[in-house]
């Protein structure tokens, strides 16, 4: 691969290789290689996974969504781009953790969020899993700069993200963390539509890389 064309895509929780967002991604944009791969729905698993591949890939741009922005934001060297960021999701599977304790209650959770047939991370909803999370946001939003973070970041959040609701989603947290202007919505729900990627995230993509200095 050519290293300085390389765009790493991490996905989101159930998300994986034929994610949809990144494949739509790979036929817009013309000499950057966009690279999505299955990770563990293990925080510790996955970060081991896309340590190793931010090192063969030396990434020019990181784009995260949803629950795998906290992943995202944790590569350092690169402007990042985060799609629905989904800060706080961190805290309710920490919290909902000693629930996987009673007997029929991971096999349950497991069934209720079983991901699609295909190329999908595999979600097991264990007690050791889940509480590992609050260690991944703590490690995340130490990379922000409102902990001395160097690197930009950039999020979309849609107006009618039904995650908003809880908090799990939140636009507040975003601010403390990187900043009043760092972020920008769009009117559609937290999985951004087709339309939104094409006309906003497209764009920035190619804004953030100097695409049109740098590969034209």
């Amino acid at each position: 691969m050519n290293y300085n064309k390389n765009v790493l895509y991490i996905h989101g929780m159930g998300g994986g290789g034929d994610s949809r967002i990144p494949s739509i991604l790979k036929g817009q944009l013309d000499g950057l290689d966009v690279v999505v791969r299955t990770y563990s729905f293990d925080p510790d698993v996955a970060w081991g996974q896309i340590s190793s591949w931010v090192d063969e890939l030396r990434p020019v741009l990181v784009i995260g969504e949803s629950l795998g922005s906290l992943n995202a934001i944790r590569v350092t060297g690169c402007p990042h781009i985060l799609v629905s960021p989904s800060l706080n999701a961190p805290l309710y599977l920490g919290y909902l953790a000693p629930l996987a304790l009673i007997p029929g209650i991971t096999w349950l959770l497991d069934r209720i969020y079983r991901p699609r047939e295909g190329d999908r991370q595999r979600l097991h909803f264990t007690f050791g899993t889940m509480r590992k999370y609050r260690r991944l946001r703590k490690a995340a939003l130490a990379c922000s700069p409102a902990h001395g973070g160097k690197d930009s970041f950039f999020a979309f959040f849609g107006r009618h993200d039904h995650y908003r609701k809880s908090g799990i989603v939140s636009i507040g947290t975003w601010k403390r963390y990187f900043g009043q202007c760092s972020f920008e919505m769009y009117d559609g729900t937290h999985f951004m539509e087709e339309e939104f990627v094409l006309s906003m995230l497209v764009p920035k993509i190619m804004e953030t890389v100097g695409f049109k200095a740098n590969f034209e």
